[in-house]
C-alpha cells in the first residue's frame, strides 16, 4: 500500500498517449481518453497520466497502486521480430513503444495490479515474447460483438459473466501468445480477446477490446475497472 491514508483512492498509473492535435490546446498534447479516466474514477481509483519517458520506469511506478495500459497506435513490427511492416500499420512511435513495454515488464515483475486494454494487451503479449498478426483480413474496428470468456479466470470473475458484448477498435490481433500467457476470451472468428499471465505475482488481466466505451452502462465492462481498483486497494 503506497498511499499515506488507507481511505484515499488507489493511485492508478495510465501511460499518456502522444496526440498531434487537441481541440482545447494550442500545442500537441499527451492525453488519455476521458471515458477511460471516468471508468477508473467510478471504480474508486485516482487516475494519473504518466509521461512517456523510459528512464527509471520501475522506480517511477513505486508510488502507484496499480497500472492501466490503454489503447493507442500500433507497435513497431520489429518489436516482435517482423522483418517488414504491413502497409496498414499506423501511428508507430518508438518512445511510446519503449515506455509501454517497460511499464508492462515492470508491473509484471513487481506484482503491481495491471489491466491492459487493446494496444495494452498487445504490449503485454510482446513484452513476454509473443507476436502479432499485423493486419487482420476482416478487422474489428467500429464493432460491437460478443466474446466468450473462459470460466474460472480473473476476467470472468471481474466481468461476472461468461459472455460479454465487446466494443472493439483494432485491426491487429495476437498471433502467438507470449510466455506464460493463457487465452481467456475469444471472438466468434477465433480472435484472441483476452489474456492472463499464469502464476502472475499480482492481479493481471488483458482484453483486446475497449471496456471503457460501454462501462458507463454495462456492469460487465465496468467490472474490469472495479476489479483493478479493488486489487490496488489490497
Amino acid at each position: 500500500m503506497n498511499r499515506t491514508h488507507r481511505s484515499a483512492r488507489p493511485l492508478i498509473a495510465i501511460p499518456a498517449r502522444f496526440s498531434a492535435t487537441t481541440s482545447a490546446l494550442r500545442y500537441a498534447a499527451e492525453v488519455n481518453a476521458r471515458a477511460l479516466i471516468e471508468a477508473v474514477w467510478r471504480a474508486g481509483g485516482e487516475p494519473a497520466s504518466i509521461h512517456p519517458d523510459a528512464t527509471d520506469v520501475p522506480a517511477r511506478l513505486v508510488r502507484f497502486d496499480g497500472v492501466l495500459l490503454p489503447g493507442g497506435g500500433d507497435l513497431a513490427p520489429h518489436r516482435y521480430g517482423a522483418i517488414a511492416a504491413h502497409a496498414a500499420v499506423y501511428d508507430v512511435d518508438d518512445l511510446q513503444d519503449t515506455f509501454d513495454l517497460e511499464v508492462a515488464r515492470a508491473a509484471l515483475e513487481s506484482g503491481l495490479p495491471l489491466l491492459a486494454v487493446c494496444r495494452g494487451l498487445q504490449v503485454v503479449n510482446v513484452a513476454l515474447g509473443g507476436t502479432l498478426e499485423q493486419h487482420m483480413d476482416s478487422d474489428h474496428r467500429h464493432l460491437l460483438h460478443p466474446v466468450t470468456i473462459r470460466r474460472g479466470t480473473l476476467l470472468e470473475r471481474a466481468a461476472g459473466a461468461e459472455k460479454a458484448d465487446a466494443s472493439c477498435y483494432h485491426h491487429q490481433r495476437v498471433d502467438r501468445p507470449g510466455e506464460g500467457l493463457t487465452v481467456t476470451a475469444r471472438a466468434a472468428d477465433g480472435t484472441v480477446e483476452g489474456l492472463e499471465l499464469t502464476g502472475a505475482r499480482g492481479w493481471c488481466t488483458a482484453v483486446q477490446w475497449h471496456p471503457e466505451d460501454t462501462a458507463h452502462e454495462d456492469p460487465a465492462q465496468q467490472g474490469l475497472f472495479d476489479a483493478l481498483v479493488q486489487a490496488a486497494r489490497s
